[in-house]
């Protein structure tokens, strides 16, 4: 049995179909398109109705996509664009439309809970408690549970990686005197939040993925995060994408998802291991559950 999930972010839409597996899921096909709706939003508010016509082309190549790979049920999710956007309606429409099945706007808990659930999924000999840390584009969810019971509680920081290099980190590179205004801001919006009572700390993202590459490890201490974000602050982005193999979009927002990374593993007080799994592969399962029950 296989599954499709479309995925519509701040940053990209990504399309997973999967199969269920033992104890997780298995990719089947996975794809990708860099949209950059948050940036729009940011800017003016709302999606422009050209952005709006790409977007809906893009979900409607996806939904062609998971139904010629035999997907049994599809599932469009919208994130912080649905959110933020002053035209939100708009954009769920658009979907709807051109998928042909319900769009679902997941609320900040709602994210954080499908990402907690994708990214345990993958991790051989899970403790007792984890924490889950998700970077977006526009916004940042922190979850911490246990693999039987599933998340305990969820707190969703408003700020992400696009949303953080429109404000403060617009010139490439970036500055001293604007890093550090990004930092001040990313410390600000992370107050209250304050250690982990688990045991593990996973991250999940654009952000943590492309730090993996960068870095050439998993796990991101203090030490590994410092000096990713010291070379990333060097660097133009087409340098970084040229280097590390990313695209430029990718690229371009990296440094400002670093910073977020660093001030939330200070607040966690633990390393982030950066996990295989997270919103698309949760929202897959949660498919494939209810497709075995019914």
């Amino acid at each position: 049995m296989r599954v499709g999930v479309i995925d519509v972010g701040s940053n990209t839409a990504r399309l997973l179909v999967a199969r269920r597996g033992i104890g997780a899921v298995v990719p089947v096909q996975e794809e990708r398109a860099l949209l950059a709706l948050g940036d729009e939003i940011e800017r003016f508010g709302r999606i422009s109705d050209l952005k709006l016509a790409e977007t809906a082309e893009r979900a409607r190549r996806y939904a062609q996509r998971a139904r010629e790979l035999g997907c049994h049920s599809l599932s469009v999710i919208v994130t912080a664009p649905g959110r933020r956007s002053e035209n939100a309606g708009a954009l769920l429409g658009v979907l709807e439309r051109a998928t042909g099945v319900p769009v679902r706007l997941l609320s900040a808990d709602e994210e954080g809970r499908l990402a907690f659930g994708g990214a345990i999924m993958n991790v051989p000999a899970l403790p007792a408690r984890v924490t889950v840390c998700d970077v977006g584009g526009g916004s940042t969810e922190i979850v911490t549970g246990t693999p039987a019971g599933g998340p305990e509680s969820c707190c969703s920081v408003d700020v992400g990686s696009l949303v953080l290099t429109r404000r403060f980190l617009d010139a490439d590179p970036p500055g001293k005197k604007a890093l550090a205004r990004a930092r001040a801001a990313v410390e600000c919006a992370f107050d209250g939040i304050e250690g982990s009572t688990a045991d593990l700390a996973l991250a999940t993202g654009g952000t943590a993925g492309a730090l993996r590459r960068l870095t050439g490890t998993r796990v991101l201490g203090p030490d590994e995060l410092a000096r990713a974000a010291r070379a990333l602050a060097k660097c133009t982005s087409v340098e970084t994408a040229r280097e590390f193999g990313l695209d430029q979009v990718r690229a371009r927002t990296l440094l400002a998802g670093t910073v977020i990374l660093v001030e939330t593993q200070r607040r966690l007080g633990m390393p982030l291991e950066v996990a295989r799994g997270g919103l698309r592969e949760g929202a897959a399962a949660a498919l494939l559950a209810t497709a075995v029950a019914a």
